[in-house]
């Protein structure tokens, strides 16, 4: 009986080992295959861009998504996605030619030499922003950080950094740093103006894109904020405002997307390398809004999925606290798939936009598109 036991403790020990060469076999592989100047490709933010980031903390289900009907269209199954199926970063991957972008925290061994996805739902550039529920802007960036010390682990320090300079950087931030204020009764915009709140929100934004061009990083892409307070779930939060838009949170986008702009502009200017796209998505997704037919859409203000006026109140799933929800027959017919965020079919019209728009269009992107920044080494 011994003797069998040894025999099955050397055969477990044996497998293990010949494994683990099988994986470092498989990985340096798969490292000698990728071309030679590929560009990795890294998203940081919010429920735009969170691909299940999610999934993986100790939060609330009002920043989850991950159980039905979320992932409905394209998945067959929730992913952590707030759509019912993919998003911007999904799509830029797809034309990069990349394979999708995992999240930072999916449990379970892997590599980055492709990029990763660092973006939370909930999260703002701000601490404070759903502060305990989220993963913020800052901790994104330590996040990076450990990627980047991954990366010279594997590659060397020069070829570290020349990685990092290839890599397109994916930002939308800023949404819940406004919006959370009137969500949660906070206080905070009484202690401060609005130009002053907007830039304390964009000197974090600047301080995280300044730590990621330290490391490497050359190539952002950003996209701007929609009129905040015209989404459903803004809508509704005003009683007595008979489905007009919130304008007090409008207002602050708005201060915020000008703020953004300059800051752009500025760090064009000031930072050898640095190059940027921004992505107007204000003036595409109010199109969208107000012309849904234009865009081969039928409903562009109600959601497909939840309750209340405009389906503005966010239940979707009824795991969260209002269980009633109801959701639409066809989601490609809506421009939004929930109180405040979007459908698989505008998330694709809008990251066409992104990929492959002219640069010389105010109203679409630049001065790169995202094809662009992907191109140029």
């Amino acid at each position: 009986m011994a003797r069998l036991s040894s025999f099955f403790i050397f055969s477990f020990f044996l497998q293990v080992a010949l494994f683990a060469t099988c994986c470092r076999g498989e990985l340096k592989e798969q490292q000698h295959q990728l071309p030679k100047k590929h560009v990795p490709f890294f998203i940081f933010g919010d429920s735009i861009l969170d691909a299940g980031n999610n999934n993986y903390i100790n939060t609330s289900t009002l920043d989850q998504a991950n159980f039905w009907p979320y992932g409905l269209t394209f998945f067959n199954y929730p992913t952590g996605r707030f759509s019912d199926g993919r998003l911007i970063p999904d799509f830029i991957a797809k034309y990069a030619k990349l394979p999708l972008i995992p999240p930072f925290l999916q449990p379970g061994f892997r590599q980055y030499y492709l990029g990763v996805n660092f973006a939370s739902a909930g999260a703002g550039a701000l601490v404070e922003t759903f502060q305990g529920f989220v993963i913020d802007l800052k901790t994104q960036l330590r996040y990076y950080y450990k990627v980047d010390s991954w990366l010279r682990h594997k590659l060397g320090n020069d070829e570290a950094k020349a990685t990092m300079s290839r890599a397109v950087h994916l930002f939308s931030i800023g949404t819940n740093d406004y919006a959370s204020p009137f969500l949660t009764n906070s206080t905070i915009l009484n202690n401060y103006n609005k130009s002053t709140y907007v830039g304390m929100v964009i000197g974090n934004l600047t301080t995280v894109i300044n730590g990621i061009y330290k490391r490497g990083g050359r190539k952002f892409a950003f996209i701007n904020l929609p009129d905040l307070g015209c989404v459903p779930g803004m809508r509704i939060i005003k009683s007595g405002n008979n489905g007009s838009c919130f304008e007090e949170v409008t207002r602050l986008a708005s201060l915020h997307n000008k703020a953004l702009s300059k800051l752009l502009y500025g760090l064009e200017k000031r930072l050898k390398g640095f190059k940027y796209s921004l992505f107007d998505l204000n003036s595409n997704l109010r199109q969208r809004m107000e012309h849904p037919s234009k865009y081969g859409f039928k409903e562009g203000e109600t959601a497909c999925c939840g309750t209340g006026e405009y389906r503005g109140v966010l239940s979707c799933g009824g795991k969260r606290p209002v269980k009633e929800f109801k959701l639409c027959k066809h989601p490609q017919k809506y421009v939004f798939w929930d109180s405040l965020h979007l459908t698989e079919r505008t998330y694709k019209q809008l990251a066409d936009q992104m990929w492959g728009g002219t640069t010389s269009d105010s109203h679409d992107v630049g001065p790169y598109n995202i094809k662009q920044l992907f191109r140029i080494h």
